[in-house]
């Protein structure tokens, strides 16, 4: 068995106010982490600043490793857990940025970062694209990620699972009238790939958005172990068995039953 603890947090991050975001962060991980041992703690998308900073972006991007993942660095390593969180990254030529998720190992190192692949509408105007969807290697097991939008195009989960993921992390930013949608395709995408998923969707409200919550913890079946209905902040936490991710694909025979051959047009652009 190769259980683990993971839990995904639901919080309101409020606009343009970064280091009230950083310290609800560290104080969300150090309550998480004192009422249980865990393993994973998933944060939503562009957590440490809010979804709609318009051109504010490029004062709240920062590198890899700065100060926001030095903060959230020293909160992971004092409670020893991996945490994943969604923010604003700059590279090195300062133009370019990218709604980014953080990878944070449980001393305090960070594992890797993911680019979101898939921006939506006006993220489009204001960051770059990524190309490549890594896994990272952790304590327990392989990890994927996913950023909010990405959840909609089931090519990115599946290249994930290929590449030997067990559990997807997901940030996100889903908003109304959209909550049906985020149900379907976080259910559709963990059985699809019979692997387990946390999602963390944020809430709350900001200048045109507002935003869904319903967080949840899903098996290798699409199966809900824990669920945040209400949005509201909040956490939700689940034990999980990653050995059930090898016995699903196994049963289900989902992966092995593919036809690469057949599937020449995803590879086609629109």
């Amino acid at each position: 068995m190769r259980e683990i603890t993971v839990a995904a947090v639901q919080m309101d991050a409020r606009l343009n106010e970064m280091e009230d975001n950083l310290s609800r962060m560290a104080e969300w991980i150090a309550r998480v982490a004192s009422e249980q041992r865990v393993d994973l703690i998933v944060f939503p998308e562009l957590v440490t600043t809010g979804y709609e900073c318009g051109a504010r972006f490029t004062e709240w991007a920062q590198r890899i490793p700065g100060p926001s993942t030095h903060r959230i660095a020293q909160r992971a390593r004092e409670f020893g857990v991996h945490v994943v969180f969604g923010m604003a990254v700059r590279e090195r030529v300062e133009t370019i940025l990218y709604n980014s998720a953080v990878v944070i190992g449980p001393d305090g190192e960070t594992l890797g970062v993911y680019h979101k692949v898939h921006l939506k509408g006006e993220e489009r105007l204001l960051f770059r694209g990524g190309y490549r969807f890594p896994v990272f290697e952790t304590g327990f097991g392989w990890l994927g990620v996913l950023l909010g939008w990405d959840l909609l195009f089931p090519e990115a989960a599946r290249v994930l699972a290929l590449s030997g993921a067990e559990l997807l992390a997901v940030p996100a930013a889903w908003e109304q009238p959209l909550r049906e949608e985020w149900r379907i395709v976080t259910r559709a995408r963990a059985l699809e790939n019979t692997f387990f998923l946390v999602a963390a969707n944020r809430v709350g409200k900001e200048v045109t958005y507002e935003f869904v919550g319903d967080s949840m913890i899903l098996g290798p079946r699409g199966q809900v172990f824990a669920s945040l209905d209400e949005p509201t902040e909040g956490y939700v936490v689940a034990r999980i068995d990653l050995e059930e991710v090898r016995r699903q694909r196994e049963e289900l025979q989902v992966l092995q039953a593919r036809q690469p051959n057949s599937y020449r047009l995803l590879a086609k652009p629109y």
